[in-house]
């Protein structure tokens, strides 16, 4: 609730009672009935099932998914920012990323790959009416997206947190740039350079945040940061996209599809056995941040290849 928000008015309007009838449902010394506490739990967004305990095996998750109608790319940074803005209102906060892909956050550093990203999704993900039949230009990202896509890179760099990365998480990135040259949707080779050279300085940034142990953004100074960061070469699995928010003992999992979607969940049953495979999974991968520079070289450089052998085609 906000803080301005009186919690015996909520209650009332909600359930329909008066202030009187709210404050007894609210003390306990009148119960709830079935059709008041789904009222409750529908506003609120929780899950009655685990308000109850009840053992079901079921789990309550919220979805967010962009659509053309009533949910934009605009809301949908939005609210992300929003996300991890209230994480670091917590003293206790951490965020741990096993992350398939190159993980979101770091899209978002260099003009170029914010456009060309922002482009890919709104073409081939969401498949946006305005994006139907127009090749690649820069002149599509609009100066909000841009904003908004800095701003949360920007915030993420607040949040200390936690980094599993595989080798193959670059894979995706440099097979939207290729299809899209496959097709035939880039205006011209040049675009292509530009975009494959701010995907490598994003790498080259990342890597000195890692070697730092500390988030920052571009021209920052890392020596004025604290450590924040931890990042993990995980050579055993292809991660899944799972993102834990970890605050004073409240857990959020968030599970990622179809590239952009995502559902949360704050359910316990869920949330605290996710924890402890994350855990798991950082013991059975290498820490190399702020340690472990040979491994780390070896990571990066592998990155980096990948990067550099597909320019060279060009």
């Amino acid at each position: 609730m906000p803080p301005h928000a009186s919690l015996v008015d909520t209650v009332a309007n909600i359930i329909h009672v008066s202030s009187d009838s709210a404050y007894r449902r609210i003390r306990g010394e009148t119960p709830l009935v079935l059709d008041e506490a789904r009222e409750l739990c529908a506003h609120f967004k929780l899950s009655l099932d685990q308000i109850l305990n009840a053992q079901g095996g079921a789990v309550m998750f919220q979805n967010v998914r962009i659509n053309t109608k009533n949910y934009s790319y605009t809301k949908y940074l939005t609210d992300i920012i929003k996300q991890v803005e209230y994480a670091t209102s917590f003293i206790h906060k951490e965020i741990i990323y096993l992350t398939k892909d190159m993980a979101l956050f770091h899209n978002f550093y260099y003009r170029p790959l914010i456009a060309f990203r922002y482009f890919f999704w709104m073409k081939s993900i969401v498949q946006h009416p305005d994006f139907a039949n127009k090749e690649f230009e820069f002149k599509y990202l609009s100066e909000d997206i841009e904003h908004l896509s800095r701003e949360l890179a920007t915030v993420y760099c607040k949040v200390p947190s936690v980094e599993i990365w595989n080798t193959e998480c670059i894979n995706s990135a440099i097979s939207q740039i290729e299809f899209y040259k496959d097709s035939g949707w880039f205006a011209t080779s040049t675009d292509i350079k530009t975009i494959y050279e701010a995907l490598e300085e994003s790498i080259v940034h990342l890597k000195d945040q890692v070697e730092h142990g500390c988030k920052f953004m571009p021209g920052e100074n890392p020596e004025s940061k604290k450590s924040n960061f931890r990042f993990f070469y995980n050579r055993i699995i292809l991660g899944d996209n799972t993102v834990m928010v970890v605050t004073d003992k409240i857990k959020t999992t968030f599970i990622n599809y179809d590239v952009l979607n995502y559902m949360f969940t704050r359910d316990e049953a869920f949330c605290n056995p996710c924890y402890e495979d994350l855990h798991n999974m950082m013991k059975r991968s290498t820490l190399i941040s702020q340690t472990s520079e040979k491994q780390r070289n070896i990571f990066f450089g592998i990155m980096f290849s990948k990067i550099q052998e597909r320019k060279k085609r060009l």
